[in-house]
């Protein structure tokens, strides 16, 4: 690529690096916050609703699992990367490939 068809539009990476811790646990917690709040819309409208009671049920139904749901997700990190395990391979040596010469007395 030429140097010209570099612009600000168009950012180069130069890092395969993961998010920031804060900005993961930040994403986190708008999740976590935004599923509590679905909560409370739930039960408000299961009152609402409460002549009909196959409806209000499934608001109260829907509102019991969410806190614990909204937990799960909130602590949930994204897997880590499967990383190539640098190990250290001996190579073999010339000393012992080679015929080895015996001194007779």
């Amino acid at each position: 690529m030429s140097r010209s068809s570099y612009s600000a539009d168009n950012p180069v990476l130069i890092t395969a690096a993961a998010r920031s811790y804060d900005d993961e646990f930040a994403a986190r917690k708008r999740k976590y916050l935004i599923m509590m709040s679905l909560r409370f819309p739930c039960l408000i409208l299961a009152g609402i609703f409460y002549q009909t009671w196959w409806l209000a049920l499934g608001f109260i139904l829907l509102s019991v699992p969410l806190p614990w749901v909204a937990v799960l997700i909130a602590n949930d990190r994204p897997p880590r990367k499967a990383e190539d395990v640098n190990r250290y391979e001996r190579p073999a040596r010339a000393l012992e490939a080679r015929e080895h010469r015996v001194i007779d007395l």
